[in-house]
């Protein structure tokens, strides 16, 4: 049973909570202020604290007065755990922000998951050791520039509290997930909360890079190295010195390279190719792959300890399809960020239009809804965004399943394990809408846009097949080699 000091002011939401958390056990100290709040944290012993984020100002206006209670909390009781109760509108910089300045966990009000706000009691009660985290307030800056996270779902905040507590932390961070989830965009927030931020931040893409020139790229070579080295260069990790080296693809590398990059992470040196000299390297490394790495151990190709030397924290990052009710905030995003380059200050788009885009799969996950809207903006040419404009951009997107070069196989069993942690429940319904949006997409290019040779192939009705194309976003219509959405 914990003894819980809760700092709000709202008489509604302290009954609820005292009730809630009365009556499972817990002994409940009430303060309607900051100063009260603090003044009681530091005479007394709490297992916890749960505190609201914005308090009225002197003139009676909200303002995130949480922040600084956070800070002044942890001065004085440094393992003292605080969940914080934030409105449903709070943004990705909130999270981030709270999260560093030493927040245990959020809850959003109104408390509607009672049940939830009980196991972070419970949880936060048990540990008593959440870690200060004394960072200056300036943090990524939602919308500002191309580097924003947008994402309100409960994995997103997850990915934002991670970044926060790793940020700081002098260790190598792992990231995973697929193709156009956005990994290149955590990198940065990470570099971006830490204490190397007015240091090199350095991308290195190992998919993009030639085999025989990674090597050279990552540590340099010099001069008379190899035929076309004409004089001495200065690699990647000697630019980062100091800084943060991101390593997109890390899955890609080569095994020779992959040696090569253990012996940096363990020694913190690096030499030049056809070189002697070894140079000292003080580099944060951050990697990320859309692999299964595990699955490359097993058949050798990849480095069992270099996995282990770069899975130090881990931040994984759900595909797109798993955070359906980010979407819309998505679509909003990239049309206020790419509408006034394309001729469209404020753009707008139909509902029709809206629902038909969060029904898609999204197997290029947020780089290929960005996509997307950038073709659909200029379809639209100024106007609102129709559902016409919608599928005539999704006609000339290239079908695949998700995840990118993913076998059925790999899909089906990345779905059921999905299913399995408790992360999704319509397996079937997903698998279906990815397996005949590829089915009808591909035989229907195939058939140069001629629906009655597409449904004789698949064994369908005429107004079967023109049902799925709509149903999928899929209108081609025979133009040359270009296939447009009808109408």
């Amino acid at each position: 049973m914990a003894k819980v000091l809760i700092i709000e002011d709202d008489q509604t939401v302290v009954d609820s909570l005292q009730n809630v958390l009365s009556s499972q056990g817990h002994n409940v100290i009430i303060a309607t202020d900051p100063d009260e709040g603090l003044s009681r944290a530091q005479a007394k012993h709490f297992d916890l604290v749960i505190t609201d984020l914005n308090w009225p100002d002197e003139q009676g206006k909200n303002s995130p007065k949480g922040f600084e209670l956070i800070e002044k909390l942890h001065e004085a009781k440094p393992h003292l755990p605080i969940i914080l109760m934030t409105s449903d509108d709070e943004t990705d910089t909130t999270i981030i922000r709270a999260t560093k300045l030493g927040a245990y966990d959020y809850i959003p009000k109104p408390i509607l998951d009672w049940p939830h706000l009980l196991e972070l009691v419970a949880r936060a009660a048990e540990s008593r050791a959440a870690e200060s985290q004394h960072t200056p307030p300036e943090v990524i800056e939602k919308g500002k520039a191309k580097d924003a996270i947008i994402g309100k779902c409960r994995a997103m905040q997850e990915v934002f509290k991670q970044i926060g507590l790793y940020a700081r932390k002098p260790v190598t961070v792992l990231i995973r997930g697929e193709t156009g989830t956005g990994k290149e965009l955590v990198a940065r927030a990470l570099y971006r909360n830490s204490e190397r931020v007015e240091q090199p931040f350095v991308v290195v893409n190992c998919a993009a890079i030639p085999e025989a020139l990674l090597e050279s790229e990552l540590f340099g070579h010099e001069q008379g190295a190899f035929t076309g080295a004409i004089a001495k260069r200065i690699g990647r990790f000697e630019q980062a010195h100091k800084g943060t080296i991101f390593l997109d693809e890390i899955g890609d590398m080569s095994p020779s390279t992959q040696v090569k990059l253990l012996r940096v992470l363990q020694e913190k040196t690096i030499q030049r190719v056809g070189g002697r000299e070894t140079v000292n390297v003080d580099v944060r490394v951050i990697a990320a792959t859309h692999r299964d790495l595990e699955q490359e151990i097993q058949e050798k190709k990849f480095r069992e300890d270099l996995y282990y030397r770069l899975n130090v924290a881990l931040i994984f990052l759900p595909p797109l399809r798993e955070r359906a009710e980010d979407i819309p905030e998505l679509i909003k995003y990239f049309m206020r960020r790419h509408g006034p380059d394309l001729g469209s200050p404020n753009p707008t788009i139909d509902p029709e239009a809206m629902q038909h885009l969060c029904r898609q799969s999204w197997p290029g996950n947020v780089r290929e809804l960005e996509n997307i809207l950038r073709k659909a903006l200029l379809l639209a040419r100024g106007y609102p965004i129709r559902l016409d404009d919608v599928n005539r951009a999704l006609s000339q997107t290239v079908v695949s399943l998700p995840g990118n070069e993913q076998s059925l196989a790999a899909y089906v069993d990345e779905l059921l394990h999905s299913a399995q942690r408790g992360e999704l429940q319509n397996v079937q319904s997903m698998l279906n809408e990815a397996v005949e949006r590829e089915l009808y997409g591909k035989a229907i290019r195939l058939a140069e846009g001629d629906q009655t040779k597409a449904a004789k192939w698949l064994g369908v009705s005429r107004p079967t097949i023109r049902e799925k194309l709509t149903q999928h976003g899929l209108h081609p219509t025979r133009d040359g080699k270009t296939y447009q959405s009808e109408g």
